[in-house]
Protein backbone atom coordinates (compact mmCIF):
# COMPACT_ATOMS: atom_id res chain seq x y z
CA UNK A 1 0.00 0.00 0.00
CA UNK A 2 1.31 3.42 -0.91
CA UNK A 3 1.86 6.10 1.66
CA UNK A 4 -0.61 9.00 1.75
CA UNK A 5 0.71 12.37 2.73
CA UNK A 6 -1.79 14.90 4.00
CA UNK A 7 -0.22 18.06 2.54
CA UNK A 8 -2.87 18.61 -0.11
CA UNK A 9 -5.79 18.15 2.28
CA UNK A 10 -4.20 20.30 4.98
CA UNK A 11 -3.59 23.09 2.48
CA UNK A 12 -7.18 22.85 1.26
CA UNK A 13 -8.51 23.09 4.83
CA UNK A 14 -6.32 26.09 5.62
CA UNK A 15 -7.33 27.79 2.40
CA UNK A 16 -11.03 27.32 3.25
CA UNK A 17 -10.53 28.73 6.73
CA UNK A 18 -8.73 31.80 5.39
CA UNK A 19 -11.42 32.25 2.74
CA UNK A 20 -14.09 32.39 5.46
CA UNK A 21 -12.28 35.12 7.42
CA UNK A 22 -11.59 37.37 4.45
CA UNK A 23 -12.28 40.95 5.51
CA UNK A 24 -11.61 40.39 9.21
CA UNK A 25 -9.11 42.72 10.86
CA UNK A 26 -5.51 42.15 11.89
CA UNK A 27 -4.20 38.60 12.39
CA UNK A 28 -7.66 37.09 12.26
CA UNK A 29 -7.61 37.31 8.46
CA UNK A 30 -4.07 35.96 7.91
CA UNK A 31 -3.00 33.72 10.80
CA UNK A 32 -4.50 30.25 10.83
CA UNK A 33 -4.87 29.83 14.58
CA UNK A 34 -6.51 33.22 15.06
CA UNK A 35 -8.67 32.67 11.98
CA UNK A 36 -9.94 29.37 13.35
CA UNK A 37 -10.85 31.05 16.63
CA UNK A 38 -12.57 33.88 14.75
CA UNK A 39 -14.69 31.42 12.75
CA UNK A 40 -15.69 29.61 15.93
CA UNK A 41 -16.79 32.82 17.65
CA UNK A 42 -18.57 34.11 14.55
CA UNK A 43 -20.60 30.91 14.40
CA UNK A 44 -21.49 31.18 18.08
CA UNK A 45 -22.62 34.79 17.71
CA UNK A 46 -24.62 34.10 14.56
CA UNK A 47 -26.47 31.30 16.33
CA UNK A 48 -27.09 33.36 19.46
CA UNK A 49 -28.40 36.37 17.56
CA UNK A 50 -30.35 34.69 14.78
CA UNK A 51 -33.65 35.39 16.55
CA UNK A 52 -32.59 38.96 17.42
CA UNK A 53 -32.03 39.68 13.74
CA UNK A 54 -35.72 39.12 13.00
CA UNK A 55 -36.72 41.71 15.59
CA UNK A 56 -34.08 44.14 14.32
CA UNK A 57 -35.48 43.96 10.81
CA UNK A 58 -39.05 44.41 12.03
CA UNK A 59 -37.93 47.55 13.92
CA UNK A 60 -36.24 48.83 10.76
CA UNK A 61 -39.41 48.29 8.70
CA UNK A 62 -41.48 50.15 11.30
CA UNK A 63 -39.09 53.11 11.32
CA UNK A 64 -39.03 53.32 7.51
CA UNK A 65 -42.80 53.15 7.32
CA UNK A 66 -43.23 55.66 10.12
CA UNK A 67 -40.90 58.14 8.36
CA UNK A 68 -42.95 57.89 5.17
CA UNK A 69 -46.24 58.27 7.03
CA UNK A 70 -45.05 61.35 8.96
CA UNK A 71 -44.26 63.03 5.63
CA UNK A 72 -47.85 62.34 4.61
CA UNK A 73 -49.42 63.63 7.82
CA UNK A 74 -50.47 60.46 9.61
CA UNK A 75 -48.86 58.54 12.45
CA UNK A 76 -47.84 54.90 12.28
CA UNK A 77 -50.15 54.00 15.17
CA UNK A 78 -53.17 55.41 13.32
CA UNK A 79 -52.22 53.88 9.95
CA UNK A 80 -51.95 50.22 11.03
CA UNK A 81 -55.50 50.04 12.49
CA UNK A 82 -56.82 51.72 9.32
CA UNK A 83 -55.28 48.93 7.24
CA UNK A 84 -56.82 46.29 9.47
CA UNK A 85 -60.25 47.97 9.31
CA UNK A 86 -60.15 48.13 5.49
CA UNK A 87 -58.82 44.54 5.38
CA UNK A 88 -55.70 45.50 3.43
CA UNK A 89 -53.48 42.48 4.07
CA UNK A 90 -49.98 43.87 3.56
CA UNK A 91 -47.38 43.22 6.22
CA UNK A 92 -44.87 45.75 7.51
CA UNK A 93 -42.03 44.28 5.45
CA UNK A 94 -43.90 44.76 2.17
CA UNK A 95 -45.16 48.22 3.17
CA UNK A 96 -41.61 49.27 4.05
CA UNK A 97 -40.32 47.95 0.73
CA UNK A 98 -43.03 49.84 -1.16
CA UNK A 99 -42.27 53.02 0.83
CA UNK A 100 -38.60 52.94 -0.13
CA UNK A 101 -38.96 51.86 -3.78
CA UNK A 102 -42.40 53.11 -4.93
CA UNK A 103 -43.66 55.85 -2.59
CA UNK A 104 -46.44 56.86 -5.00
CA UNK A 105 -47.98 53.38 -4.71
CA UNK A 106 -47.95 53.57 -0.91
CA UNK A 107 -49.57 57.00 -1.16
CA UNK A 108 -52.45 55.37 -3.08
CA UNK A 109 -52.70 52.63 -0.43
CA UNK A 110 -52.82 55.36 2.23
CA UNK A 111 -55.61 57.18 0.37
CA UNK A 112 -57.55 53.90 0.03
CA UNK A 113 -57.19 53.21 3.75
CA UNK A 114 -58.34 56.73 4.67
CA UNK A 115 -61.32 56.74 2.29
CA UNK A 116 -64.64 56.38 4.06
Amino acid sequence: MSRVKKGVNALKTRKNILRKVKGYRYGRSTKERQANEAIFHAGTYSFAHRKDKKGDFRRLWNVRLSAFLKENGISYSKFIPLLKKKEIALDRKILSEIASTHPEVLKKILETAQAK
